[in-house]
């Protein structure tokens, strides 16, 4: 099963870092593959949303339980239903001398024996670099 983890320090706040990133939502405006983000149950601490989005020309639409724990600036999520076999991980933020470590963790199976060996090096690539655009600008909106 590939997993993807993406770091970077970010000069801010973590509370105003945790904002940004549990507004998911607003991740279509700052994702070019991302479709669209739509809330379909919220809870005491968790969301249900629906996503859609568009890479290289595939659809992959998914549905996934994240859970909030802004104490710890913490978010998890999980695949509750979807195009993949599976897909979970977490944004975690950790304050350090310069400002937070934001730290984007995905854990993803595709879910074909058979051709998971060619495209899950390909959908790591992607998903790597979605990660790392989304990291990208999550610190250009907090360090502007």
């Amino acid at each position: 099963m590939p997993y993807v983890e993406t770091k970077t320090v970010i000069k801010g706040e973590g509370s105003k870092i945790y904002e940004i990133i549990s507004n998911m939502t607003a991740y279509p405006d700052f994702m070019k593959d991302l479709v669209s983000v739509e809330i379909l149950e919220r809870g005491e601490g968790y969301t249900v949303s629906h996503w859609v989005s568009n890479v290289d020309g595939r659809k992959i639409v998914w549905t996934e339980k994240d859970c909030f724990y802004p104490d710890e600036l913490k978010i998890t999520y999980c695949q509750t239903e979807g195009d993949l076999k599976k897909m979970e991980g977490a944004w975690n933020i950790v304050p350090c001398g310069e400002g937070c470590e934001v730290t984007l963790s995905v854990d993803f199976e595709f879910g074909i024996p058979m051709i998971a060996g060619l495209l899950n090096p390909i959908l790591k690539k992607k998903v790597r670099e979605n990660s790392e655009n989304m990291l990208t600008s999550i610190k250009e909106q907090i360090e502007k």
